[in-house]
């Protein structure tokens, strides 16, 4: 069985800072992570290797030449391959432009039988590029994925909802999306970051190298425009209220209607 997982460097959102001014993302000296639902995916990507040794898990990015870091991390996890697509072409990208990319990349390495996506990167949010991928691919996909079961070449999914889950069954090759409540991911073992930064190649992909046309990646195969990024202005500062249980009752009526919330 063949897997590729696909994977994207993000900031950590505890540090990310907008330009004022610009209205763009500060990203000078913010550190990068593996996103959080990738790294679902790599841990259920690595859970059918471990019940089966014959299961070949690649893992793919796009992104720039530092992008190599958390491709390291999920070698050093246990994955067996791992492809950067890097090329300024590739550059300013949205999850079309993307979804495209990557999809010429799955192309490329062929035979397989299961896509792993987490649900969606927390730089973005749009959760559009696992779907958009499959759709390019013309594979099913299941989204929002919280547990599953392979038999052969079908798949029973529990698909998460809002009030609960459902049940479908799909068959090889699919597109699956993973959220964190499918597993806790497994952390980087010594020997793993030993093998993933001195033995194992990380495989370079190009524009050039994926016969993709410059106008369908990148910037230029983009039509999303985002108007304009900001931060939200601060709340004003709470109103503490003083006294006994009566008195402080009183108060917040008076607040309120000073407000005409009652």
């Amino acid at each position: 069985m063949k897997v590729i997982v696909c994977v994207k460097q993000v900031p950590d959102t505890t540090e990310v800072r907008i330009d004022p001014v610009k209205g763009t993302l500060i990203r000078d000296g913010v550190p990068s992570i593996l996103n959080p639902d990738d790294a679902n995916a790599v841990e259920e990507a690595l859970r059918l290797k471990d019940k089966n040794q014959d299961v070949h898990v690649t893992v793919v990015t796009m992104g720039p030449p530092q992008a190599e870091a958390v491709l390291r991390e999920c070698l050093a996890m246990g994955v067996d391959e791992a492809i950067l697509l890097s090329d300024r072409a590739f550059a300013g990208a949205d999850t079309w432009a993307t979804s495209n990319t990557l999809a010429a990349a799955v192309r490329k390495i062929g035979d397989y039988d299961i896509i792993y996506c987490g649900r969606q990167a927390i730089d973005g949010d749009t959760a559009q590029v696992g779907p958009q991928l499959a759709e390019r691919l013309g594979i099913p996909q299941v989204t929002y994925v919280k547990d599953f079961k392979i038999e052969g070449n079908e798949i029973t999914v529990h698909r998460a909802l809002e009030d609960g889950y459902e049940v479908i069954q799909v068959k090889t090759p699919v597109l699956l999306t993973a959220i964190k409540e499918l597993n806790k991911p497994r952390y980087m073992s010594i020997r793993g970051i030993y093998d993933a930064y001195r033995e194992k190649e990380i495989t370079v992909w190009s524009l050039a190298d994926l016969g993709v046309a410059q106008d369908q990646v990148g910037l230029e195969a983009s039509p999303t425009k985002v108007f304009r990024s900001f931060t939200p202005e601060p709340k004003g500062k709470g109103i503490m209220l003083e006294g006994n249980t009566k008195e402080q009752v009183e108060q917040l009526i008076y607040h309120l209607k000073q407000k005409h919330a009652i």
